[in-house]
């Protein structure tokens, strides 16, 4: 079985012209940092024209289907119930899609089948992690 679950959704970014086109994004999920869910936009869908990856806690896209969550770098909240929003804050501004709920679900039930909510910690090896920070830092 995979440690690793990669999942295409269809991302609507949010601005002031009408009907802006729909981006490529693929969410993340990796058993080996089971608290999080990555999310990357592909060069050609970016500003600066350079991939950009948005690493955030798993639990919080879980918590964001249901209500609206995150104080930080990234928010998310249900619209409606076929549409969740994310919002992207960064020093250069803020990014805004909507996604497919039915998508993201999805990807959620399968990073779920994998670790189980709230049994994340059982994927942690702390003793080796910490033998790893010792190594390197002689």
């Amino acid at each position: 079985m995979s440690t690793v679950i990669e999942q295409p959704v269809e991302a609507r970014l949010v601005a002031a012209a009408p009907r802006m086109p729909s981006i490529p994004a693929m969410l993340h999920y990796d058993q080996r940092d089971p608290f999080a869910v990555s999310m990357t936009f592909p060069a050609p869908s970016t500003l600066e024209g350079v991939e950009v990856c948005w690493t955030f806690a798993r639990e919080l896209l879980v918590s964001g289907m249901d209500e609206p969550v995150g104080h930080g770098d990234v928010r998310v909240r249900p619209y409606g119930y076929e549409r969740l929003v994310m919002e992207f804050h960064a020093p250069e501004g803020t990014a805004v899609v909507h996604l497919r709920a039915a998508e993201v679900r999805r990807f959620l039930d399968r990073s779920t089948e994998l670790v189980p909510l709230g049994l994340e910690h059982l994927q942690i090896d702390l003793d080796h992690d910490l033998a790893e920070l010792m190594r390197d830092a002689c």
